[in-house]
């Protein structure tokens, strides 16, 4: 049911969330699993590797001295927590880039016929305005990115602003003849 309201309500966001929540779930699950794993398996990895860096013995490198062998061994913690923090860094940013190419993906998932029916049904009139404005390409189906776009900018006030371009345009293309003169 539209309601009739000069602004965007309450649920008409909630729908959208909603939406977008069905929509993305199955991404963000995926992601939230993936992190998850890489976590455990570097946690157990980091631990043989600091456990590794521990048991080294130096006392082969005799012929380096025994100030050589004992800065080795002073610093060889160190080291090795150095090559876990680059190690970590590195997996981070694959992870990153993980998670924002299953982000691009899911933006540009299209959204079926039935639920932009189903939205273009239950949101009211100032909330269609806004997905109207947040759908940029005409020529291709509505997709998710442009869902989250359109919830982006109801809480950003963007009804408002449609309405405010609209009555500026009413006055702008009014016939000269029909224009108060000051």
């Amino acid at each position: 049911m539209k309601a009739n309201t000069q602004q965007p309500t309450r649920h008409d966001v909630a729908l959208l969330r909603n939406t977008l929540l069905k929509l993305t779930a199955t991404q963000k699950i995926v992601c939230v699993v993936v992190v998850a794993l890489t976590a455990l398996i570097w946690y157990q990895l980091l631990n043989r590797l600091i456990a590794f860096g521990q048991r080294i013995d130096y006392g082969g490198l005799h012929a380096l001295g025994v100030q050589t062998i004992a800065l080795l061994k002073q610093y060889n913690p160190f080291f090795w927590w150095a090559v876990v923090a680059l190690c970590t860094l590195i997996i981070a940013y694959f992870l990153y880039g993980f998670v924002q190419s299953t982000l691009r993906r899911v933006r540009l998932k299209q959204v079926s016929a039935d639920t932009v029916a189903m939205l273009a049904s239950q949101l009211s009139e100032p909330a269609l305005d806004v997905l109207r404005w947040a759908w940029h390409n005409r020529r291709e189906p509505v997709t998710v990115g442009d869902l989250q776009r359109t919830v982006h900018e109801l809480r950003w006030g963007r009804a408002a602003k449609i309405t405010l371009a609209k009555h500026h345009t009413t006055l702008i293309d009014r016939p000269a003849s029909q224009q108060d003169t000051p």
